[in-house]
């Protein structure tokens, strides 16, 4: 569909019609020689004194009010509007911080034939799967052993993500744990983005035990910036040493952020964390939407300069027949 920009400039219309209607006519002065015989002078060769004004020439009237309407519909600038483009844009960034330390090896999961197989292995089942249901929001990965580092940035391209995902091994990062480092990183990465919504989503096997920050501090500075944390522990709360989840940090950590504590014991468990972390995290989206427009204006205003040029064109050929024909005699 087509419509003006500025239809305003369409009031402009009838003005040649109130000019003409309301101020005076115009008057112009020149030097002639009177004579009081002009009437004679006029019936002895049979001529008739004519005003070549506009007003008595009706060709000359249609042709500027024609011109003048084409320029006025060319300031109002005529559009011609396409379909509207749609791009639907997240609200939320989604970033996983996930345990790689050496207990992460431990085989105490099984896989969806009953084979026994270790920590890491099983998450990366389960996230892949969680990944895959949230197709409108950006995710991020941490990882983190005895340091934390990022595996990927926070991207709408889960493809990639899922291969960074794949590629992450036991012990990349060292063998302790590094919770409250893993946070810091997490924060650090969130700060860059602009949605109004940003979650970070921890999971861990042990405890804290070579965090230059420790969890609560971590947490702590999170709920100040808005982030909730969501945290799951997965490993035996009862071994000793580096293997031992301490979940009442975890449970520490997301309380303080607003965030949900959840305890998985097997690979079923852990899918049904997910899934209620699906849940309390709906998919949300802004719709932007854009009309691109094409201009017409030119149409109007080439059609003003065509029709100028073809009436000229026009009276120079009659002129020039008449001066032909006439010439001879």
């Amino acid at each position: 569909m087509w419509h003006f920009d500025y239809p305003g400039w369409l009031l402009l219309l009838p003005l040649p019609w109130l000019t003409y209607r309301w101020l005076p006519a115009y008057h112009e002065a020149r030097s002639a020689v009177r004579v009081p015989f002009f009437k004679a002078i006029s019936q002895a060769v049979a001529e008739v004194p004519a005003d070549r004004g506009a007003g008595h020439n009706r060709r000359q009237l249609l042709l500027n009010l024609l011109v003048w309407a084409l320029l006025v519909a060319a300031i109002a600038r005529p559009v011609w509007v396409e379909r509207p483009i749609e791009r639907q844009q997240p609200v939320r960034d989604l970033m996983l911080a996930i345990d790689i330390s050496q207990s992460m090896q431990t085989q105490d999961f099984t896989d969806a034939n009953g084979r026994n197989i270790d920590r890491l292995t099983a998450v990366k089942q389960v996230v892949q799967g969680f990944i895959q249901q949230r197709k409108n929001d950006r995710i991020g990965l941490i990882l983190f052993g005895s340091g934390a580092y990022p595996q990927a940035p926070l991207t709408l391209d889960h493809a990639s993500f899922s291969l960074l995902l794949a590629d992450s091994g036991i012990g990349m990062a060292g063998p302790n744990t590094a919770i409250g480092d893993a946070i810091g990183v997490g924060l650090k990465l969130l700060d860059q983005a602009q949605e109004p919504q940003k979650v970070l989503i921890l999971l861990t096997d042990g405890n804290d035990t070579s965090s230059a920050i420790s969890p609560n501090h971590a947490a702590e500075m999170a709920a100040a910036k808005g982030v909730i944390i969501h945290t799951i522990g997965i490993g035996d709360p009862q071994a000793n040493g580096e293997a031992k989840v301490n979940l009442g940090v975890l449970q520490a950590i997301a309380t303080t952020t607003g965030g949900r504590y959840f305890r998985a014991e097997d690979r079923d468990g852990l899918r049904q964390v997910y899934a209620t972390l699906d849940r309390i995290t709906p998919h949300q989206v802004n719709t932007l939407s854009h009309q691109p427009k094409r201009e017409l204006f030119y149409w109007p205003l080439a059609a003003a300069l065509g029709v100028l040029v073809l009436y000229h064109l026009i009276g120079a050929g009659w002129r020039f027949r008449s001066e032909v024909v006439d010439g001879p005699q």
